[in-house]
């Protein structure tokens, strides 16, 4: 140190020697007290790094490593670790951050653990993984769901932490909860409310695991015409059907639509997706009606009709991307059924149509429920229907209640089933008090006997019984 001192002061210029003199001295004298104090031995803070440092600092300086006996992961969030020194941590973060327990194991340790021979979420047993492009054996694992799972190394590994994550079903493994994990992680606990969400509506845990789990999912698979089946997928994606094409609109944790089957619709099979849908046939009976030759020619004035289903077809172009219902849906009225749904109907001897809704008579002045929540799509008053309602099911649903003596809701309104919203009448092209009743999807009329008591979700538990 004292050469080193010196050689500054050489290489000085004169007109500076005197403050270079009165430097080096202080310099020196310091020297002097540090080397005095610490016994003639330089301290390890004035070597330089790795030069001359003590083995023994190193030593003490080096972090105690414990080693996990086991873990247990109560959700996505919440679990424990327990080390062989008999100490344990938690963690209420999906294992960003562990809080030391002094002693004994957590309460949640009770639930139990998934041993070495816990399974993917495709059932292969996990001895292994791949890790940063090397393999490590697994000492034990656990998937709380089929992408999110955790996976404790075998000892003797290398790496700083041995418990594992992975958001992509063991695709890809982490040694930390990353802030990409932790929206993995996040993502994973909105997807499984979605799914519990969807899983409420079926019939049975048993039914909703045998929908959700497939790729495709026909709600019923056999129909006849004028039935309806609502399909579901585990994509986004479209269905073609008789000539048309339906988006797939997600909801909850799956895509859906609803596939009107046409009147005209063949008897086979058809596939639909990796399923097939088969249509069986079906004879309507044949009804005849006697009408006054003054209401007969109300069917002729077809501008004005024309004019009321522009407005109608507008109304019905428009539908909530959800389903707005979540309860079984429920007959409007107790009536007397006069017309039954898909009825060939001829007025006075000549074809008319099919009667592609059901008639209930009752009382002139009987309140009218709605079938299930919705939205009022359109409420005003036709020339044919009379005073008439459309209700917004979502996804292209809506019910139809026609030839009322009064609407007690208006364009817009959210109802609930079984609000009041009109009474029976007998307006428009009407023989006497009745209700006209009828769901449409996609534009396509269809059986409503399909839906009483029942949602398109429960189908799947056996087959729909038309009448």
């Amino acid at each position: 140190m004292e050469e080193a001192v010196l050689e500054e002061i050489r290489t000085m210029k004169p007109r500076s020697k005197k403050i270079g003199y009165l430097l080096a001295g202080t310099a020196l004298a310091a020297a002097c007290v540090v080397l005095v104090a610490y016994g003639g031995e330089p301290p390890a803070w004035l070597l330089t790094s790795g030069k001359g440092a003590a083995p023994e600092a190193a030593e003490k300086q080096a972090p105690v490593r414990r080693e996990i006996l086991d873990f247990h992961m109560t959700d996505l969030d919440k679990g424990w670790i327990r080390y062989t020194d008999g100490t344990s941590g938690v963690t209420e973060d999906g294992g960003a951050h562990w809080t030391e327990q002094a002693s004994g194991l957590p309460e949640a340790a009770a639930s139990g653990t998934n041993g070495p021979s816990a399974s993917t979420p495709d059932g292969t047993t996990l001895t292994t993984i791949a890790y940063q492009a090397k393999d490590y054996p697994v000492k034990q694992s656990q998937f709380v769901t089929d992408r999110v799972g955790w996976a404790l190394l075998s000892a003797g590994t290398e790496l700083a932490n041995p418990l594992l994550v992975t958001t992509d079903g063991g695709q890809t493994w982490h040694a930390e909860v990353t802030p990409a994990v932790k929206d993995a992680l996040q993502e994973e606990k909105q997807r499984q409310q979605r799914i519990s969400r969807e899983a409420a509506l079926y019939a049975s845990p048993e039914q909703a695991k045998k929908a959700m789990n497939t790729a495709w999912t026909l709600l019923p698979d056999t129909a006849s015409p004028g039935d309806i089946v609502l399909v579901r997928h585990d994509q986004p994606g479209e269905v073609s059907w008789q000539g048309k094409t339906y988006e797939l609109r997600p909801f909850e944790a799956g895509y859906f639509t609803y596939l009107p089957v046409p009147m005209k619709t063949k008897p086979g099979s058809y596939p639909i997706g990796d399923q097939t849908l088969k249509i069986k046939d079906k004879k309507f009976e044949t009804q005849h009606l006697k009408v006054s030759k003054q209401m007969e020619s109300m069917r002729q004035d077809t501008k004005r009709i024309e004019a009321d289903q522009k407005k109608i077809d507008a109304a019905r172009s428009k539908s909530e991307p959800a389903f707005l219902f979540s309860d079984s849906f429920i007959q409007p009225i107790e009536g007397i059924l006069t017309t039954p749904f898909g009825h060939t109907r001829y007025v006075n001897g000549k074809f008319a149509s099919s009667h592609t809704a059901i008639d209930l008579a009752a009382k002139e002045g009987t309140p009218i429920k709605a079938a299930n929540d919705g939205i009022v799509a359109l409420a005003d008053n036709f020339y044919l229907t009379g005073n008439t309602i459309y209700i917004d099911h979502g996804m292209n649903l809506f019910s139809q209640y026609a030839h009322l003596s009064k609407l007690q809701v208006k364009t817009g309104d959210r109802v609930k089933r079984g609000d009041i919203i009109g009474l029976v009448g007998s307006t428009g092209f009407s023989t006497g008090p009745h209700l006209h009743f009828t769901f449409w999807a996609h534009n396509v009329p269809v059986n409503p006997n399909l839906f009483f008591n029942a949602t398109p979700f429960q189908w799947l538990k056996q087959e729909p019984q038309s009448r």
